[in-house]
C-alpha cells in the first residue's frame, strides 16, 4: 500500500470566506472565546466545565466542550501517551478550539495539556481577548486521594505508563487568566469565578 504523500504548504492556498467571525458571533449575541482548562487527573476539570457549560447555556450562550477522554474515544483514538502524541493531541484539540470560536461558539476546553510549550501554541491561536487559560489545581496527593477513575492506582502500580504526576511531569501555568484550587473552593465557586472572567472578556 502506497503511503500517502504530504500536501506541500506550497500548494495551499486559504480561501477567504465571505461570513467572517464577526457575523457569526452577532447573531450568537455573545463574544467567542476559548476557555482552556488545565490540571492534573483528577483536579476537577472535567466537572468544572460540565457546570460551567450549563450555567453558560442557562443565559442563552452557545458553547461546545472538548474533554480530553471524550476526544481520545474519536478525533484523537489514534494516539497514545508519550511526550510526541501528547504534543499532537493537543496540537489537534487547539485547532479546533480555534474553529469552534471562529464559528462565534465558547469552547470549553478541558485537557491536561502537561506543557507549557503546548499551551503556548494554543494561545497563539487566538486574539488576546479570545482566549483564558485557567489553571484548575489540586495537590497530587489530593488528586491521587480522590483518583475518580482509578487510574493514579494503576500508574503507581506500573500499569499505566507516562501517567502525568506519577511519571510523566506536569509544567503549571506561570500566569494563568484564573487560578482555582478545587481544594479550597467548592466547584461552584470556581465556576461563579470563571462566569465573572468571562464576563470581563
Amino acid at each position: 500500500m502506497k503511503s500517502r504523500a504530504r500536501v506541500s504548504e506550497d500548494n495551499l492556498f486559504p480561501h477567504v470566506l465571505p461570513v467572517t467571525q464577526v457575523g457569526r458571533a452577532a447573531i450568537k449575541h455573545q463574544q467567542p472565546a476559548c476557555v482552556w482548562l488545565t490540571g492534573l487527573s483528577g483536579s476537577g476539570k472535567s466537572t468544572i466545565a460540565g457546570l460551567l457549560e450549563l450555567q453558560l447555556l442557562g443565559q442563552g450562550r452557545h458553547t461546545y466542550s472538548l474533554d480530553g477522554d471524550n476526544v481520545r474515544c474519536g478525533l484523537n483514538r489514534d494516539l497514545g501517551f508519550t511526550d510526541a502524541d501528547r504534543v499532537e493531541n493537543i496540537r489537534r484539540v487547539a485547532e479546533v478550539a480555534r474553529l469552534m470560536v471562529d464559528a462565534g461558539l465558547i469552547a470549553i476546553v478541558s485537557f491536561i495539556s502537561p506543557f507549557r510549550t503546548e499551551r503556548a501554541f494554543a494561545r497563539s491561536l487566538f486574539m488576546p481577548e479570545e482566549f483564558m487559560e485557567v489553571f484548575v489545581d489540586a495537590p497530587i496527593a489530593e488528586c491521587i486521594r480522590r483518583d475518580p477513575k482509578g487510574l493514579y492506582a494503576k500508574a503507581i502500580k506500573g500499569q499505566i505508563p507516562n501517567f502525568t504526576g506519577i511519571d510523566s511531569v506536569y509544567e503549571a501555568p506561570e500566569v494563568p487568566e484564573v487560578h482555582l484550587r478545587t481544594s479550597e473552593e467548592s466547584t461552584r465557586q470556581c465556576v461563579e469565578r470563571l462566569l465573572v472572567a468571562l464576563a470581563k472578556m
